[in-house]
């Protein structure tokens, strides 16, 4: 056989580069790792954990829920902190409304069925569209809100009636009839009930403005009280507390009636509060009913020790003084509690400044000087701002203005009842929350559990910050003279 070297060497190197793939190839030998793609984050989704309602001065929203994501994290930023405390409480709420005035069941009554039955579904109801009004006040008798003055036994010039066997609450069958419709949408509805004036042959003037009421008729003007508490528990209307007296230094209204501080503790030791306890009636006595300017006139009544076990509070207007009025009588005698049962809006107001003012003033401040209440004062009136008597405000807009049987506006005084009446139940507690600056602020806890903060832009410019609880926190926005509220579990 010929040896051929060439073919040989040839065959050599073909089985070395055939052993050597196979070496590379041994699973027992150590191989370089394939390169390895960094791990994917997952994006962070951020849910919604408060749901926020806003309202701006300019109108161009107006009690809208907003559709940003407002969740709570940790990311740190340099913007101011509101702080709510759910575990520092304070009062109890009654709630929130406005005075169904005897003008405002007048014009509510033109609207046509459909339209009047959906008003009064929208602002006594608890649905979606609602605003969930909880308290309302009315007067004894007429107010200066009602077309014409008149008490429950208006007698002929020199006759008495001793024994109330002339009084009727026939003058008011409307209203009545309203407040029953009015229970039916929401039985729990609170109602305060105060007199513009006594009976004209029990003052000591012909008149049903001004003057004062005379001393020998307490006692009948007590059981005028009695009387009406049960005609109209008897229409099924229960009332929850009167006042003795709507403004009781303000005698040059129509109706109207002075009586001073010294009268008014006399009044209610003496007459009212014994009449209250013998007829068996749990209804709550309110002192004075009329402006920040004079906290002394309802000190002077509960620091009379015979009127002060009658007397449950005081209640506010703001047309004079200071919102801090309500706290200077709560310290004083903070067993009893303090109420603010008026403000109105002027026809030549203009809605971002009251907005602001009464936000800050009515809703935020009386809160935060311990009112149980807050109140607006009439509910409707007409494009005319009437009905009202001869004398009567001629200038004071409701919060609804019905312009046609068919139609109604929603003016500037819905609104500011609306941010907190919608979101704050009656049995709402306030809880501590820091305020300051331009944000003005006051939080609630309600009785499931939801926690409301109502915060307004007293400034001019946009105002970003953090609401703060529990050690999370959210960040948002208000442009200046806007009000929001927010609300999380």
């Amino acid at each position: 056989m010929k040896f051929n070297l060439k073919n040989t060497i040839k065959a050599f190197f073909f089985m070395a580069a055939v052993l050597a793939q196979v070496k590379c190839s041994s699973s027992s030998d150590p191989v370089e790792n394939p390169p390895v793609d960094p791990p994917v984050t997952p994006p962070v989704v951020v849910t919604n954990d408060v749901d926020f309602w806003l309202t701006k001065g300019n109108q161009t929203v107006l009690l809208a829920k907003q559709s940003g994501i407002l969740g709570f994290g940790t990311t740190t930023n340099t913007y101011a902190n509101i702080e709510v405390n759910a575990n520092q409480k304070y009062q109890t709420i009654d709630g929130f409304g406005y005075t169904l005035t005897g003008g405002s069941v007048e014009v509510i009554n033109q609207l046509n069925a459909a339209k009047r039955t959906a008003l009064l579904q929208e602002l006594f109801g608890s649905g979606a569209n609602s605003i969930g009004v909880s308290y309302i006040r009315i007067s004894i008798g007429a107010s200066d809100l009602n077309a014409t003055p008149f008490t429950y036994d208006d007698l002929a010039a020199g006759e008495t009636d001793l024994n109330l066997e002339k009084f009727s609450l026939e003058k008011d069958k409307t209203l009545i009839a309203m407040l029953k419709e009015i229970l039916v949408i929401n039985p729990k509805i609170l109602i305060l009930a105060t007199p513009w004036s006594a009976p004209i042959w029990m003052k000591d003037v012909a008149s049903f403005k001004g003057g004062e009421l005379k001393t020998e008729y307490y006692d009948v003007y007590a059981k005028y009280f009695v009387k009406y508490i049960q005609q109209m528990k008897a229409e099924g209307i229960t009332i929850d507390a009167v006042t003795p007296q709507n403004e009781p230094l303000h005698d040059g209204n129509n109706p109207s009636m002075y009586m001073s501080a010294s009268d008014q503790g006399a009044f209610i030791k003496n007459s009212l509060g014994p009449a209250f306890k013998a007829a068996n009636l749990n209804v709550k006595i309110i002192a004075y009913d009329h402006n920040c300017d004079n906290p002394n006139y309802p000190k002077t009544i509960l620091a009379d020790a015979d009127a002060f076990p009658f007397v449950d509070g005081s209640a506010f207007h703001l047309y004079a003084g200071d919102i801090s009025a309500l706290t200077n009588v709560f310290n004083s005698y903070p067993t009893k509690n303090v109420y603010f049962t008026e403000q109105w809006t002027s026809s030549d107001g203009k809605f971002d400044g009251d907005l602001k003012w009464h936000l800050r003033n009515v809703i935020i401040g009386s809160m935060r000087n311990y009112s149980k209440n807050a109140l607006e004062w009439n509910l409707a009136n007409n494009s005319s701002f009437g009905p009202h008597t001869d004398g009567g405000c001629n200038m004071c807009k409701g919060a609804i203005t019905i312009t046609s049987g068919d139609s109604f506006e929603r003016n500037v005084g819905y609104y500011i009842i609306a941010h907190a009446s919608k979101f704050v139940p009656m049995g709402s507690t306030r809880i501590q929350s820091n305020s300051g600056g331009n944000l003005q602020n006051v939080a609630f806890i309600t009785p499931s559990g939801s926690k409301v903060l109502i915060v307004e832009n007293d400034g001019s410019e946009t105002e970003t910050f953090n609401i703060k609880f529990n050690g999370k926190w959210v960040t948002t926005s208000l442009e200046g003279g806007s009000v929001g509220t927010y609300t999380w579990k």
